[in-house]
């Protein structure tokens, strides 16, 4: 779920968008934080870039780790104290312990989810995405998350745009350059849900990382991932949230949000995180 510079037509789809080809001579994001997270679906390329971008970021890793518990203390939430039965998980990546079904379905068995990738790789591991709680049921759709007609036509077989639906976009808005405005993405996708939705983002942090560090993690990724990443601030990460109130404690690292104990590692990490209620 990845950008290749392909810019949306007005419709909101991405008519230029093509999936990346699977190559294993360079690094994917999506194996990349495979391998960050102690999977095993990835290659030998996404292991030395990670290996040579530690040099530069010894954080990496726990940024991954924070983003993984993030999700899992979201949608939590969601499940238990908003009472969100329906999910839309856009920029899924590759299956792993603690998936957005697995986490609803365990406090709400009936939840429905809905993920989004167009990654041949995760699209090889859907089938562990749609193993569902019998009373639940989950949904998998291969697309670009620019083409937002094709996501919420795809997803309407499932989820009830009627009732409430929380979008999750975790670590991948920031492979969404400027060019092709994220956040008019994720306005459509808001417009289509009604008041009491909720929209999660984590997002890598521009204004978390020395000025040093953040050329290197760039160059980085231009001379050796297939896509690249536009890392932004505080600021720039609370627009996409416009049009909703900010459930406490608002914006924050990804550690502070609602951190459970044992976890203080994780507000080291490089990331922005959080969770609005549209209005």
């Amino acid at each position: 779920m990845t950008s290749d510079g392909a810019a949306a037509t007005e419709d909101g789809t991405a008519g230029k968008t093509r999936p990346l080809p699977f190559d294993t001579s360079r690094a994917h994001q999506a194996r990349v934080y495979d391998y960050l997270l102690g999977g095993k679906d990835n290659y030998a390329a996404d292991r030395a870039f990670v290996e040579e971008l530690v040099k530069v970021w010894p954080g990496v890793a726990v940024s991954a780790r924070a983003n993984r518990a993030f999700l899992g203390r979201a949608v939590r939430f969601l499940a238990a104290e908003a009472g969100v039965r329906q999910f839309l998980d856009i920029g899924t990546g590759i299956p792993a312990a603690g998936n957005t079904h697995e986490v609803a379905q365990a406090v709400a068995p009936e939840s429905r989810v809905v993920y989004v990738d167009y990654d041949p790789v995760v699209l090889a591991h859907a089938r562990a995405l749609l193993d569902s709680s019998e009373a639940g049921a989950t949904e998998y759709i291969d697309a670009d998350l620019r083409d937002t007609g094709k996501i919420l036509a795809g997803a309407a077989g499932l989820l009830d745009f009627a009732e409430p639906v929380a979008i999750t976009m975790l670590f991948v808005l920031h492979a969404v350059p400027d060019a092709d405005d994220p956040y008019a993405i994720v306005g459509r996708l808001l417009d289509a849900v009604p008041s009491g939705s909720y929209l999660v983002v984590s997002h890598g942090a521009s204004d978390l990382l020395d000025g040093e560090t953040t050329r290197a993690v760039a160059d980085s990724w231009i001379s050796s991932a297939q896509q690249q990443v536009t890392g932004r601030s505080r600021e720039q990460v609370a627009r996409f949230f416009t049009g909703t109130d900010l459930v406490e404690p608002g914006l924050v690292t990804l550690g502070d949000w609602r951190p459970e104990r044992g976890a203080a590692g994780e507000r080291k990490a490089a990331a922005w995180g959080g969770v609005g209620r549209k209005r």
